[in-house]
């Protein structure tokens, strides 16, 4: 490890690695740090993605993906199935060959790598950050850089200690839960969503194949109280429920932001990408198609900032305004979106799931569940013509 580099780059996920491929494609010296062992691993992630949007960001590799899906279904809480038209496939990965690939694609591209790197406070000079403080394999170092980029997800250290507010209410993060099961009997095809106030509450629980007898099952829960269930024992009573037989492979919980982007992403040589910015879909929670996104406008930006020599939070912004065009106002909508659908009580779920099966099955779309949701509560009119105010 060097002792200076352009940008340095704290986080090996997908946002980390790809702001590091292509920080160093336009130019800059880069340094990528992931403090966990091996990149990949655990996998914090329910790994589903729409193909189609990966493949405009990369060309997929079959390694990539453990399966193909082709259907969603909906189940309300009354175990009412809605079977909704999708129009493209999805996929869901591994991600622990994915992430593995990502950073490999920015070591050919000429960034260096390391695990083993934990980063535990940042370099500043009048105002400005300029490296970081990282214990590499027990050896304690300072590397300088023009550009400390974080991408060390929800309420991203790098950006408390930049001076960035990161931090999230309890009513702004998604409370997760997900197992890894085998031996048990789904359609490998189909994704499912099962919604409902005791199953997760502002939430949703999701199933999402990796084989024909393997599935991550998971869920995620906004709404916290002194008398709520945590997500864990949430999922652990869907699962028993759900399954006669089954293996628990592994098992993870951890938060994602349920809220928009910060307002504020960058500061005088500072930087943060991915969930460390907020940038998932408030929604459904994803964020590997967002973080890549937003990985490559700030490797883009960082490197022309640093070409330019003013790295100062003023022209960094090129990187908030591109983002904002890019996907930014998306991520806003679906949080309002998301506000909207929490008002919906289990019953009202019912009734709108029970509305859709009159809808023939080749036009129940996206855009058809919202327009059937406004017509079965009148009031969110006003809330959805706001969306797009």
């Amino acid at each position: 490890m060097k002792s200076r580099y352009d940008v340095i780059v704290v986080g090996g996920g997908p946002a980390g690695a790809w702001t590091a491929k292509h920080a160093v494609e336009k130019g800059a010296s880069v340094l990528l740090l992931e403090k966990d062992p091996e990149i990949g691993k655990p996998v914090r992630c329910a790994e589903g993605v729409v193909k189609s949007s990966l493949a405009k960001l990369i060309p997929i590799r079959k390694e990539w993906i453990a399966q193909e899906v082709t259907a969603i279904q909906l189940i309300a809480p009354d175990e009412t199935v809605v079977d909704l038209m999708i129009g493209e496939s999805g996929v869901i990965l591994d991600r622990k060959i994915f992430d593995r690939d990502l950073a490999g694609m920015a070591s050919d591209a000429g960034a260096e790598v390391f695990t083993r790197a934990y980063v535990h406070g940042l370099l500043a000079d009048n105002g400005s950050i300029t490296g970081v403080q990282v214990n590499s394999s027990g050896e304690e170092v300072e590397v300088s850089g023009s550009i400390v980029i974080g991408a060390d997800g929800v309420e991203s250290r790098v950006g408390r200690w930049g001076g960035l507010k990161t931090h999230l209410s309890l009513n702004g993060i998604g409370s997760c839960a997900q197992m890894l099961l085998s031996e048990i009997d789904i359609n490998p095809t189909c994704v499912q969503f099962y919604f409902g106030k005791e199953i997760a509450p502002e939430g949703y629980l999701w199933i999402f194949p990796k084989g024909k007898n393997m599935a991550n099952v998971g869920l995620g829960q906004v709404r916290h109280s002194i008398h709520s269930k945590t997500a864990l024992e949430s999922l652990r009573i869907f699962v028993n429920r759900k399954f006669k037989n089954y293996t628990v492979l592994s098992c993870i919980a951890g938060g994602v932001p349920a809220v928009p982007t910060l307002k504020e992403i960058v500061g005088n040589g500072l930087m943060l990408v991915g969930d460390a910015a907020h940038q998932e879909d408030p929604i459904s929670g994803g964020g590997i198609i967002n973080a890549m996104i937003a990985g490559q406008i700030a490797g883009e930006v960082a490197a022309e900032a640093v070409r330019s020599g003013d790295v100062s939070k003023k022209q960094l912004k090129v990187y908030e305004k591109r983002w904002h065009k890019a996907e930014g106002k998306n991520v806003e909508i679906s949080y309002r979106i998301s506000k909207v659908k929490n008002r919906f009580s289990d019953e009202e779920l019912n009734r709108l799931a029970a509305a859709l099966n009159r809808i023939p099955p080749e036009k129940r779309t996206v855009v058809q569940i919202f327009k059937t949701a406004l017509i079965h509560h009148p009031k969110l009119i006003l809330e959805a013509i706001k969306l797009y105010a």
